[in-house]
């Protein structure tokens, strides 16, 4: 189970959207890293693509009082990525998540895949 309260709360804010493959990358023991974790998923359309992360954006903010320093990747929704400094949030489309496969960018790193909600 991941420890982190914000990563957790992310993951809630994904599910909250039907986001599916949410996976966990733990990137804490890599110096080299720019952050401590990223968290990534992927939607159907730009249109849940775009409600997932709106979700995750609301639901942080409610619920672990934070907001994110940046978000991008709104405008074709394809890939939005939302930075809270120590964590990141990737909400891809299926294709350009499969083509860029960020995910095991750091082979090293702890993998958590959290299983889709029915």
């Amino acid at each position: 189970m991941i420890d982190n309260i914000l990563v957790r709360t992310i993951v809630e804010g994904i599910q909250e959207r039907k986001g599916k493959g949410i996976v966990v990358v733990d990137l804490a023991k890599f110096d080299s890293a720019g952050c401590s974790y990223f968290v990534i998923c992927e939607g159907d359309s730009n249109t849940h693509v775009n409600a997932i992360a709106h979700s995750v954006k609301d639901y942080v903010r409610e619920h672990a009082k934070t907001k994110p320093v940046a978000m991008d990747g709104m405008e074709n929704a394809q890939w939005i990525a939302l930075d809270y400094l120590q964590v990141i949030v990737h909400v891809f489309q299926r294709e350009p998540r499969h083509f860029y496969d960020i995910e095991h960018l750091w082979a090293d790193a702890d993998i958590t895949e959290i299983p889709d909600l029915a």
